[in-house]
């Protein structure tokens, strides 16, 4: 979109949860507005019922079709309806909520799939609501795979904070079984997906900085072998390939080291140090796909959800994010 600002599709998560409040509420932000061209995707009269308990208008544009949104005007809002006869109870589990969540986001990536949308932001799904629906879900990021018709092992999560990128190699698994899935072609794929993500950010020669599994990244086996056998086999081979990878560092230590993106082994190396330096304030990209796609990093809030208190601030700097990664783009493009 030459000259225009580009359209982001907030798909609005679990119901019963805080998504569509801070949906609504980024939508309706005026840094938001300034950057990109906003439009809420989710079911009318659940964001109705949440944008009266934040005391907000619940006049919206409703449309069936992204194409038909238009500004300025009332928030856009691609209706992605609930299943009948549906009942939201604020802060409560079911698999109608579950489905709702993904409903949302499936309508947000068709959307960007047929180029009515430069990008997609999501709220949190619940996990636990998805189940319940009978769905087999592990993140956003083999969901968004799904969607676009992307090998799930190509797409892996960023998450970003401040100047921090963090890559996981594995994500929402049992520590079991996601060492069983870290191998020498895994970890290669994941730098190369993370450099091509970079460069897509607008970073020319990306470095990369790559942890170990064991403490203190084995200790030269001490402690395990998986950096022997596994890791450093795979970044010695991304050197040789040409990429500036190096590693593997303990994960205890190495995010005092400068690189543009590190990429860690499990799920909690990367969150936790992402929620200590960045609490409620990250935003997380699933690299790897044909379409932009970011999500907060933060879950549902059942305990908040309804009350007029969730802040947008991980959705706004998943805009945020996003609308650099576009506009990255399209430079490069030039």
């Amino acid at each position: 979109m030459p000259n225009a600002l580009p359209r982001v599709a907030i798909a609005t998560g679990d119901p019963a949860g805080i998504g569509p409040e801070v949906g609504l509420k980024a939508a309706a932000d005026p840094v938001v507005q300034a950057m990109c061209q906003p439009i809420v995707v989710g079911d009318a009269a659940v964001l109705s019922q949440h944008a009266r308990a934040c005391g907000m208008t619940d006049t919206f544009h409703l449309i069936d079709n992204a194409g038909d949104a238009r500004w300025p005007g009332p928030i856009n809002v691609l209706t992605a309806p609930m299943p009948a006869d549906t009942k939201l109870v604020f802060g409560t589990h079911g698999a109608a909520y579950g489905l709702g969540a993904l409903a949302s986001a499936r309508l947000a990536i068709k959307a960007a799939l047929a180029g009515e949308v430069e990008a997609v932001v999501a709220a949190p799904q619940n996990e636990t609501s998805v189940a319940a629906a009978g769905i087999a879900f592990d993140g956003y990021p083999s969901f968004v795979a799904k969607e676009t018709g992307t090998d799930r092992n190509d797409v892996f999560l960023m998450l970003c904070f401040g100047e921090r990128r963090i890559v996981h190699t594995t994500l929402h698994l049992s520590v079991a079984e996601a060492i069983r899935l870290i191998t020498p072609e895994r970890v290669a794929r994941v730098i190369r997906v993370t450099d091509a993500a970079l460069k897509r950010l607008g970073i020319a020669s990306p470095k990369i900085i790559v942890s170990g599994l064991n403490p203190h990244a084995g200790e030269g086996g001490l402690f395990g072998r998986e950096e022997l056998d596994i890791i450093i086999p795979a970044v010695e081979g991304a050197k040789a390939a040409g990429f500036d990878v190096a590693g593997p560092f303990g994960a205890d230590t190495m995010f005092h080291k400068a690189c543009d993106a590190f990429i860690v082994m499990l799920h909690d190396q990367g969150h936790i140090t992402a929620k200590l330096l960045a609490p409620n304030q990250s935003a997380g990209l699933a690299i790897g796909t044909p379409i932009l796609f970011s999500s907060v990093a933060h879950g549902s809030a059942f305990d908040i959800a309804g009350k007029n208190q969730a802040s947008p601030a991980a959705m706004i700097e998943a805009i945020r994010r996003l609308v650099g990664g576009y506009h990255a783009a399209a430079v490069a493009a030039e």
